[in-house]
């Protein structure tokens, strides 16, 4: 027997979350095709990985790498840390479909001008241009019900009328005969935040045809988590659909029992036949475009509309005093607990708080906040700010829960070239490394066995993968090894953009992406087309 890779002597943790075994992997034709004892075996590569654990590649359900991987799809910060698949299209934003390059210059996450050629409009040619990418990591998409509006509706505030919601239908079921792999929506993001419950089922129940996922950022998770929670349940059971709550953690200004109270709401429905499950940020920390404060009216005509508004004294006033703001933490003036995260026109003031930006401007924090978005100019949907809306308790609690995953809600990024100075997060160089070495090691909420089951075979259930998730027998050799002893985050609101440690290797589709701790050349990631 001849393999193209062999690791020797590993404590393998299959994903399942059973107890792990001392015994060695053989990998051919990027599937792993023999588990036991291969000594006696040949192989073109031996990787001696004694003493440290081996697990199937890490598995991110929730990340907006839409725009980055094109840009740089060598992925490191995620590669880094073990990830091998992630999914893009959350929060009800895609890159696709479009009807122009401008609404991918608007609406593209992590959008950077100049830096990739554009010029795709439908999702299969999202999907292509992806394909034609050196990936370091696997990547399946999903397509945003908010994008599919705007691409229907451009930029009107009014509920969409029966022609225009059948055109969303089309495009949806488009989008998932191209291949997409679930449907999301983003409801305290424009343009998700106009649309009803109506709106929303005949396209979920599209995806529910597909059978695919859909992923929902729930109305709000504040003082009315319940109606949020209660309407993605809703839309979910009248659809027919499988439901993943995105980032469940309530936030901020949220009764202290909302978590709780969420989940006996999970459980009820599931009883009842509903298939939902969810998934949390390993962290405190919320982010979010700085625009997302906005109330709606701000923000129809595109940003050039918005700039306007921002340099009108009153339309200005009339905007910080929305009734309705998705981060409750700002509406109670707790500036000092707001950080600027990414700004193009004023990245000296990254991480600084918006009380300390505020005073040495001599504005209002809040007016401070609306000057940088006009500073910005048309990439005002690219400043990003983050606090610390999340209960460390919730976080706990949601991890204890057999169907919870553990996501980054970041981009795929990397510390030199184009994507240098960016950033998505505070833990987007290392959030899967926080959940292993924080939760699961040093705070021992759960066995490695069963964290490592939250960052594998629980996302590739809920994404419907057959062949990666686990190692066994002809899986894809999607494979991390590590050291559950030194795995750590080393992000720092003062350095977010270190590597995690603790990685010795990371395979990708049986190939070697990171090798004794070191990144190799190849990129042999694949887009998962999973409907079609």
């Amino acid at each position: 027997m001849t393999f193209d890779c062999l690791l020797e002597g590993g404590t393998i943790y299959d994903g399942t979350g059973a107890d792990p075994v001392v015994a060695d992997v053989g990998i051919a034709g990027g599937r792993i095709t023999a588990i036991g004892d291969l000594g006696a075996a040949e192989a073109e590569r031996r990787l001696d990985v004694a003493g440290l654990a081996v697990a199937p590649g890490f598995i991110d359900l929730h990340t907006h790498s839409d725009f980055t991987l094109l840009v740089n799809g060598h992925a490191e910060s995620q590669v880094h840390q073990g990830v091998t698949t992630e999914v893009v299209g959350q929060c009800g934003i895609s890159c696709a479909p479009v009807n122009c390059d401008a609404d991918i210059e608007k609406n593209g996450v992590g959008y950077m001008a100049g830096h990739i050629c554009l010029g795709w409009r439908s999702f299969g040619d999202y999907l292509k241009r992806l394909e034609a990418t050196p990936l370091g990591v696997n990547v399946a998409a999903f397509v945003g019900q908010g994008t599919v509006q705007q691409a229907v509706m451009g930029d009107a505030l009014r509920a969409p009328e029966p022609e225009e919601l059948a055109q969303m239908e089309r495009l949806v079921e488009e989008a998932f005969e191209q291949g997409a792999a679930g449907l999301s929506s983003g409801l305290e993001y424009w343009p998700g935040r106009l649309s009803k419950v109506e709106h929303l089922v005949p396209l979920v129940e599209v995806a529910a045809r597909r059978d695919g996922l859909y992923a929902t950022h729930v109305r709000n998770r504040d003082i009315y988590y319940d109606i949020g929670f209660g309407e993605a349940i809703s839309t979910a059971r009248a659809a027919g659909a499988r439901l993943q709550i995105s980032h469940i953690q309530p936030k901020f200004g949220a009764p202290d029992y909302a978590m709780e109270h969420t989940l006996e709401m999970i459980a009820l429905a599931g009883r009842h036949g509903l298939d939902c499950a969810f998934d949390v940020i390993p962290h405190d920390w919320s982010h979010t475009r700085v625009s997302a404060i906005l109330p709606p009216w701000a923000l129809q005509g595109g940003p050039e509309a918005l700039l306007d508004r921002l340099a009108d004294p009153k339309q200005r006033a009339r905007m910080k005093q929305n009734p309705d703001p998705m981060w409750r933490i700002v509406s109670a003036g707790h500036w000092h607990e707001i950080r600027l995260l990414r700004s193009d026109e004023n990245p000296h003031l990254v991480g600084a708080t918006f009380e300390e930006i505020g005073r040495d401007r001599g504005v209002d924090p809040y007016d401070a906040a609306l000057d940088l978005l006009r500073e910005e100019g048309e990439g005002l949907h690219q400043l990003l700010w983050t606090s610390r809306s999340f209960s460390e308790a919730d976080i706990r609690l949601c991890l204890q829960q057999p169907d919870c995953a553990v996501i980054s809600d970041t981009l795929a990024l990397a510390p030199y070239g184009a994507l240098e100075e960016q950033i998505g997060s505070l833990s987007g160089y290392g959030w899967a490394a926080r959940f292993l070495g924080t939760y699961v090691r040093d705070e021992a909420l759960l066995s490695l066995a069963e964290g490592i089951r939250k960052v594998t075979a629980v996302p590739a259930a809920r994404l419907g993968l057959k062949d990666r998730g686990s190692l066994a027998v002809g899986m894809q050799a999607d494979i991390v090894v590590f050291e559950a002893e030194r795995i750590a985050s080393r992000c720092t609101i003062e350095a977010p953009r270190r590597y995690a440690t603790g990685i010795a290797h990371v395979l990708v589709n049986g190939r070697p992406v990171v090798q004794d701790g070191a990144r190799l050349d190849a990129n042999p990631g694949r887009v998962l087309r999973l409907s079609g």
